[in-house]
């Protein structure tokens, strides 16, 4: 009999341990060596480390499947590549992923969704939040601005106005602060392509946010020229002459995108069942809760598995840009770590809820093996132990995410005498210096992304 209890215990022990190593990895676990290289400052290891985990030989390759992580993967690849100034990977990267990423449906009544999602298998197709799938676009239409192709610019400027509809339209979310950076970047590629009013349009809606003020003059004189008005675009009206046209006082202009730090990523989170019962009060079910106080009180899972968010870095760094050796100044276009705390705020509680509902599961199993075993059954109880311990491990939360978009994005316009100039800039020790050549009347888009 003891021999027998022996080989049950060491059975439990080796489940148990085989269960922690299968459930202790995830998307975090993949991503750690690529996020340690930009940590370093080794953007190029970095996407080393990328190809590596998506299988492919060079930056240019894509995976056979773009699917689970490897679409999230292929997106972190696009940020660093444009972070590396190698826009056309970078435009192309961002288009495959886009196309293999869903959005998560934030409605009230998308519980099952969102448990879903926080606690699908990395084989899942990924699901992003709307601010995610706002910046795809976003961050494109600067790789497409950078290389001066207002066309591409403008095909990203339309999926982000239809992206923008939905997420307005459908799950009521008109004042993402995304928005902002967006409807300057769109506005200027319209203006750029003399489509006036619906620049207009742009920028009324980025004037929706605090800052932009170097908007304010373009924006003016082109209400002078276009039938667009509404209440923002108005209150710009002023006493001050418009300045001339560029092309009459031989200027151009440049327009500078700084995006700096990273935004906070997912992380497995466990914290004790009586706390989360607390904290989440309104979110659980009063069924749900009761049964979870009585699994905490047989002593055998009293822990809670779900993801949360890890800190942020660099949020609070100062960018700089210089223009032939003259400071420029840059104004906060849009605090991305800000969003993706405010997001992940409105589904917390339906994630716990989630969490809690899965361990409510497993305590069910593990009744169902012991009732089945016999009352009073040493191996029926063993087992059951094991069934628990198991789905337990196993039920490791999801915890992919964008892990390298910038933390914070610093932007302005400014105009320049025709000809050539030199473009400094410089953030968290990140910098880039980019001689260019400004035609009369014409423009050009320089940008940084320091990812560390």
């Amino acid at each position: 009999m003891a021999s027998i209890s022996l080989r049950l215990a060491a059975i439990v022990v080796g489940a148990s341990l085989a269960s922690f190593l299968i459930g202790c990895g995830g998307h975090e676990a993949r991503t750690l060596k690529f996020r340690t290289a930009l940590d370093e400052g080794q953007p190029r290891l970095a996407i080393h480390a990328i190809n590596e985990e998506l299988e492919v030989d060079t930056d240019k390759d894509l995976p056979k499947d773009i699917a689970g992580d490897n679409a999230l993967l292929v997106l972190d690849r696009a940020s660093v590549q444009q972070s590396l100034a190698q826009f056309p990977g970078s435009q192309r990267d961002f288009e495959a992923a886009d196309k293999a990423i869903d959005m998560l449906d934030l409605a009230r009544n998308a519980g099952d969704s969102i448990g879903e999602y926080v606690f699908s298998g990395s084989s899942g197709r990924y699901s992003a939040p709307p601010y995610e799938k706002l910046l795809i676009n976003t961050l494109n239409m600067i790789n497409y601005l950078e290389r001066g192709d207002l066309n591409g610019a403008r095909v990203e400027a339309r999926r982000l106005s239809v992206m923008q509809a939905y997420i307005a339209n459908q799950l009521k979310e008109p004042d993402n602060a995304i928005l902002g950076l967006g409807g300057f970047l769109a506005g200027f590629t319209s203006e750029m392509s003399g489509n006036t009013d619906e620049a207009l349009r742009y920028y009324d809606e980025a004037l929706a946010f605090s800052g932009y003020n170097s908007l304010h003059e373009p924006a003016r004189a082109l209400v002078q020229a276009g039938s667009f008005k509404s209440p923002r675009l108005t209150a710009l009206a002023s006493d001050e002459p418009l300045l001339a046209a560029t092309e009459k006082t031989g200027e151009g202009e440049i327009v500078v995108v700084v995006g700096y730090g990273r935004v906070p990523h997912k992380i497995s989170n466990r914290i004790p069942i009586g706390l989360a019962l607390t904290l989440f009060a309104n979110d659980i079910h009063p069924g749900d809760a009761a049964a979870a106080n009585k699994l905490a009180a047989q002593g055998l899972v009293t822990w809670i598995n779900y993801p949360t968010l890890a800190p942020g870095q660099g949020s609070y760094a100062t960018p700089a840009c210089s223009v032939d050796g003259r400071f420029v100044q840059l104004e906060e276009a849009v605090d991305i770590s800000s969003q993706v705390r405010l997001e992940w705020h409105k589904i917390e509680g339906k994630i716990v809820a989630s969490a809690i509902t899965r361990l409510i599961a497993r305590l069910l199993v593990g009744e169902g093996i012991q009732q089945a075993s016999g009352k009073g059954s040493v191996i029926g109880f063993i087992a059951s132990l094991v069934a628990q311990g198991t789905l337990t491990a196993l039920d490791t939360p999801d915890t992919r995410s964008w892990e390298t978009l910038p933390a914070r994005v610093a932007i302005t316009r400014i105009r320049v005498p025709a000809g050539k100039h030199k473009v400094h800039l410089d953030a968290r020790g990140v910098s880039r210096t980019q001689e260019i050549d400004v035609k009369p009347g014409g423009w050009q888009l320089v940008s940084l992304m320091a990812l560390r």
